[in-house]
Order: C-alpha cells, then sequence, then structure tokens
C-alpha cells in the first residue's frame, strides 16, 4: 500500500479563497479584519513566522499590525500594550508570538488578552469553551488538523486515535478536537509504556513529538490516517516532520507530508478566527 498525500498547501489555498470572499463582504458592511502580532525580542524563527502572518494578512484584505519590543521589555510594559490592543475596536485578533522572554510569565500574557480577541485559542476561558463543544476560537494548529480531514473525506466518528505528544498549544487540544467529534482517544508521552502497543491500535495517529523521523513503519497498523505535526531538521539540515515519511507512507493510507502538510494550514486556519472574531464583532 502507498498512502494517499494529504496536501496541506493545497487545502488553506482553498481555504483562504473562501477567507478572502469573507472579508470581502465584511469590508461592505464597514469592518475590516484587523490582527495585531507583538513580537518580543529578536528570535529568529518566530520573526519568520510573523511576517508570513503578516503577508497572509495583506492577501487576504485584512489590517496587520505587527509589535515588536525589544528583549528586555518589562512584564508591565507588554501587558500595557496587551490590554491597550483590547480597548482597539479595529483590532478584532491579538497573539503574542511565542516563546517569550523568560522573565515574563507566558500564563499572564496569554489570560491578559481579551478571549474575545483571542485567536490563538490558548485563553483559559476559551479552552474550556473547546472542551465542553461551546463556539470559540479553536487553537490554529489542532483546528488546521481537523479541517484537513474533513476536507480528505477521512470520518472520525468512532474510530481510535492516537496522539503522540501532549503540549498545550497541539496534543491536548487536538485530541479534545478529536473527543468532540466522537472518536476514542488515546494519549502518549515520553512516560508512554510499550508505545508501538498504543500506536497499533490507531484509526488515526497524530504525531507531535518534535523529533526527526519517531515515528517508524513498527508504530503504526496497516492503513492508518498519519498526521504529522512536527517541523525539524534532520542531521543533513533538511527540514523533515516527526514521522519517517518514506517508510510509513509504504504502509499508511492517508499521510501529510513535510513541509505542505499540517504547517499551511496553522497560519490559514488564524486568518479564519480573526475573521470570525471581525464577524462576531458586528453583533456585539
Amino acid at each position: 500500500m502507498t498512502a494517499k498525500i494529504i496536501n496541506g498547501k493545497e487545502i488553506a489555498a482553498k481555504k483562504r479563497i473562501e477567507i478572502a470572499e469573507e472579508v470581502e463582504k465584511l469590508k461592505r458592511l464597514g469592518v475590516t479584519p484587523g490582527l495585531a502580532v507583538i513580537l518580543v525580542g529578536n528570535n529568529h524563527a518566530s520573526q519568520t513566522y510573523v511576517k508570513n502572518k503578516e503577508k497572509a494578512c495583506l492577501e487576504l484584505g485584512m489590517n496587520s499590525i505587527m509589535i515588536e519590543l525589544p528583549e528586555d521589555v518589562s512584564e508591565l510594559e507588554l501587558l500595557s500594550k496587551i490590554e491597550e490592543l483590547n480597548q482597539d475596536a479595529g483590532i478584532h485578533g491579538i497573539l503574542v508570538q511565542l516563546p517569550i522572554p523568560k522573565h515574563i510569565n507566558e500564563n499572564k500574557v496569554i489570560e491578559a488578552i481579551s478571549p474575545l480577541k483571542d485567536v490563538d485559542g490558548f485563553h483559559p476561558l476559551n479552552i474550556g469553551r473547546m472542551m465542553t463543544g461551546q463556539n470559540t476560537f479553536l487553537p490554529c494548529t489542532p483546528f488546521g488538523i481537523m479541517v484537513l480531514l474533513e476536507e480528505s473525506g477521512i470520518s472520525i466518528a468512532g474510530k481510535n486515535v492516537v496522539v503522540v505528544g501532549r503540549s498545550n498549544i497541539v496534543g491536548k487540544p487536538v485530541g479534545q478536537l478529536f473527543l468532540n467529534q466522537h472518536a476514542t482517544v488515546t494519549y502518549c508521552h515520553s512516560k508512554t509504556k510499550d508505545l508501538k502497543f498504543h500506536t497499533n491500535q490507531a484509526d488515526i495517529l497524530v504525531a507531535a513529538v518534535g523529533i526527526p523521523n519517531f515515528i517508524k513503519a513498527e508504530h503504526i497498523k496497516e492503513g492508518a490516517v498519519v498526521i504529522d505535526v512536527g517541523i525539524n531538521r534532520n542531521e543533513e539540515g533538511k527540514l523533515c516532520g516527526d514521522v519517517a515519511f518514506d517508510v510509513v507512507s509504504e504502509k499508511a493510507g492517508y499521510i501529510t507530508p513535510v513541509p505542505k502538510g499540517v504547517g499551511p494550514m496553522t497560519i490559514t486556519m488564524l486568518m479564519y478566527n480573526t475573521l470570525k472574531s471581525a464577524a462576531e464583532s458586528l453583533e456585539r
């Protein structure tokens, strides 16, 4: 068996066309979705991510504001800037690019963002709403994974889903989204005994561990759907995921590649959440 490739780049492009159309409808009602991104320090990877978000906003007709703060900015100054954006009616989405310097409390920063503008979906109130299946902003990467599966015609209800990884950004929330769609979910992590036993039960396997080529063919059952969230560099410096693509793709039924898999969906769903926030602002 050779797996069918789930092309995240193509699906993201389709979704962005739909988002751009909705942005134009909102503009005709006098509302232009606005996203503010705060970047603290000089992390090169973070700078790249922020530029990509800014580019996506402009391509979709949204307003984009990038606020760059020095590495030594005080926690109070950062929180004050967030509150200023909370009060700005022209800003519908706020995110602080992570990681932030260690002298600043990350939880305080996340909780300072208004839940109504938390387009990253990290605020505890929005996480709670997600847990209970209410209308809210969903974390962008997990949300993107669910859209990939939906667009690929892959059903979820009743399936065994195994998530390898338990981060607050991907692992925990994506498992909850699967549970919300009636899957049976198992979380695996660094303390899990006999990982292969669990992963071999998976109809859908999500790899989010941050270790290059960690998931091998022996970890999956024939015909499984394999979602690779990892973005790593191998020993040769080549971009790769958490899944050993060449060998796993010979056994899986569906698989996401790296690049052009999950990655393009993350920023796309951020744009969707910003659009959603702008649309909901009309109702308040």
